[in-house]
């Protein structure tokens, strides 16, 4: 038996994590991208608990930089970027309950060089910026273009980096708010969590009638922090498996993969978003330990892990994780 059919998914799950009927959006089914997450637009496809998706996603900025000598703030326009794929409603879901996203493969899309990342101006982590308001001037704006395929990252003639595919933003919809997609928040969205790959489950709460399942923004590559604020964007096409768990309600989102459980927290300052990934994964291990909070503090002390997802949104994004080994 896989860890899959042994996953909080497939013991919950109303499908059981059992494999549905299968749907696809592509670019031409999407038509419109939506650039923030709301319950104010209808969804473009409804499915059932169980359904395998094929989902097509633009880059970050919706395939508009194409040339390395491209200047992005003259064809990017402010705060129309990150574009989302759905919404995606699923049949049954209902405020309260939790969503479970299987992420089984993404593959790059599109003519090469397919990936691009940028440096813009007063953006990233190492600059003034809005939120950190500094007397230094801007960089200058620089694009790069790569070749991406899943065998590798191509860098350059000596540096062939690893194709470590993951999905930047995805989440579902507030219960009445309308949230850019560039920020993260309890719901999900731009996390820029490279955890969020083929391979795991991300678990997410469901804050309105459908779930109302938003993604895009994957990332071929990216080292934790994202550290000048764009990781290696490419658009692409994602294969998703969606499960219900009813009356499982959750706070904010959650990962599981083989080897580990993680929950994810967004705030600034960046430590704020570490408590609360880890007040978060202090309730599960509880939960899954059947032990008093204060047990899981203690061992999430001598052995939880923290992971940078970003630190350049306008919230950062932290992910606590603790091995599977040490739950049983």
């Amino acid at each position: 038996m896989g860890w899959i059919e042994q996953s909080l998914m497939a013991r919950q799950g109303v499908a059981g994590g059992k494999e549905g009927a299968r749907h696809s959006i592509t670019i031409e089914d999407q038509g419109q991208f939506h650039y923030v997450y709301g319950p104010y637009v209808d969804p473009v496809i409804t499915v059932a608990p169980g359904a395998v998706v094929t989902v097509e996603t633009h880059d970050a900025f919706e395939g508009k930089i194409t040339s390395e000598t491209d200047k992005p703030t003259e064809i990017l326009t402010f705060p129309f970027l990150n574009p989302q794929t759905g919404p995606i409603a699923v049949e049954g879901a209902e405020k309260g309950d939790c969503l479970a996203v299987y992420i089984r493969s993404i593959k790059p899309r599109g003519p090469q060089p397919v990936g691009t990342t940028c440096l813009l101006p007063e953006f990233g982590g190492l600059v003034g910026t809005g939120q950190t308001a500094l007397l230094n001037a801007p960089l200058p704006e620089k694009v790069k273009k790569l070749k991406v395929d899943e065998n590798g990252v191509y860098w350059s003639d000596r540096i062939t980096l690893p194709y470590e595919p993951f999905i930047g933003t995805i989440g579902t919809s507030p219960e009445i708010e309308a949230i850019s997609s560039l920020q993260p928040d309890y719901y999900g969205g731009n996390m820029d969590l490279p955890d969020v790959g083929p391979g795991s489950i991300i678990y997410l709460p469901v804050n309105t009638r459908g779930a109302l399942l938003y993604l895009g923004d994957c990332h071929a590559v990216q080292g934790d922090g994202e550290l000048c604020g764009v990781a290696l964007e490419m658009p692409a096409t994602v294969e998703i498996q969606i499960d219900l768990i009813k009356g499982h309600t959750i706070g904010w989102p959650r990962l599981e993969t083989a080897d580990f459980v993680m929950t994810i927290g967004s705030a600034r300052p960046m430590e704020d978003a570490a408590r609360i990934a880890y007040r978060e994964l202090v309730r599960w291990v509880a939960t899954e330990l059947g032990v008093g909070e204060d047990e899981a503090y203690l061992l999430l002390t001598m052995c939880g892990k923290v992971r940078v997802g970003n630190m350049v949104d306008p919230k950062y994004t932290l992910g606590a994780s603790i091995a599977k080994k040490y739950l049983g």
